[in-house]
């Protein structure tokens, strides 16, 4: 039935042109934007997930930051180890070379005391963002005043890694335990008795009653071999009162080369700290990438797909024209009757 009231055809042909129209819209907003779920109203499981994995990378770049800082500290403690190595290694040559009966020790002294000074100054500079690893505060967990042996270990931590697990998230840390054995200066307010620290600690045992001015000069950062008889005067140590002077300088040497060991080990643990810590951030950054790519497989557009759609659709939006001009011709023709 042909009707002037009504145009099916019309309405039908109108009714496809918005629909596609519509899908064009959709399109171009996918290739303007590129991505293929740009809202929740797109899809909303895939919005959620790619919203949460956004989020989850964005905190993987604040641990990529904290862990540079957290490398920052483990290299500039690494780099003041390795110099005072080398500045022990000296003292104990002048020690060796002391040994010599003709030797004049005032002299020898003045240059192990320039050394001396000099590792002092490597752990007073070896400081970054504020911290010192090579000059820390050890106490018990009372913070009261211990004896050295008894100095509890201080626990630094550096951010690690950021995992999510459900809905739980945490944060892991890299601990790295700081004690008597790679701290050089302990700057607690210990008592005397406590003073340690693997450049302060001192060749003789450190017991009530001790002769405390001796022990205070057999350690790598203050040892005087000038004063050797105050060395041989001791009676609570390793030295005996009849010892000679080399007897002493043996001692002495036999105690920097023990030294010289734990600041060896010291520092082979802060080279692997600073190699685990380089190994984690090489794959902060490998799950960052993956973590991208994942979102991009969710939510990207694929623009060759959406670059065919669109050239189809504006084909399929011309042929919606030309129906709707012939289905509103079709008025036209019942005009023709009443003729």
């Amino acid at each position: 039935m042909s009707s002037i009231l009504t145009n099916a055809a019309s309405m039908a042909a109108l009714q496809t042109l918005r629909s596609i129209s519509n899908n064009m819209a959709t399109t171009q907003d996918r290739i303007s934007s590129g991505m293929r779920v740009g809202g929740a109203s797109d899809n909303a499981a895939y919005w959620s997930i790619a919203t949460t994995m956004r989020s989850d990378n964005a905190a993987l770049g604040a641990v990529q930051d904290a862990m540079g800082l957290g490398a920052a500290k483990v290299d500039t403690a690494y780099a003041g180890m390795e110099s005072v190595i080398e500045v022990v290694k000296e003292i104990k040559n002048k020690l060796i070379t002391a040994m010599e009966p003709t030797a004049d020790k005032a002299k020898i002294q003045k240059e192990i005391s320039q050394l001396q000074e000099q590792l002092t100054s490597i752990a007073d500079s070896a400081s970054f963002s504020g911290e010192n690893w090579l000059k820390a505060e050890l106490s018990d967990a009372a913070g009261a005043a211990v004896s050295g042996a008894d100095l509890a270990a201080l626990t630094k931590q550096v951010v690690g890694s950021f995992t999510r697990e459900g809905t739980t998230v945490k944060v892991q840390t890299i601990d790295i335990e700081l004690s008597g054995t790679n701290v050089l200066f302990d700057v607690g307010g210990v008592a005397a008795t406590g003073t340690t620290g693997a450049l302060k600690r001192g060749i003789l045992d450190i017991e009530a009653g001790g002769n405390q001015a001796a022990v205070a000069f057999t350690s790598v950062s203050t040892l005087d071999i000038t004063k050797l008889a105050t060395y041989k005067n001791d009676t609570t140590g390793l030295v005996d009162a009849d010892a000679t002077d080399n007897d002493v300088l043996q001692a002495l040497i036999s105690h920097v080369d023990t030294q010289l060991e734990a600041l060896n080990s010291a520092a082979a643990d802060l080279g692997s700290t600073s190699m685990r810590i380089d190994m984690q951030q090489e794959f902060v950054s490998k799950l960052s990438d993956s973590l991208d790519r994942g979102i991009g497989r969710l939510v990207d557009a694929d623009m060759n797909e959406e670059s065919t759609r669109l050239k189809a659709l504006q084909t399929q939006q011309q042929l919606a024209i030309q129906a709707l001009s012939i289905a509103n011709s079709d008025s036209q023709s019942i005009l023709s009757l009443f003729r």
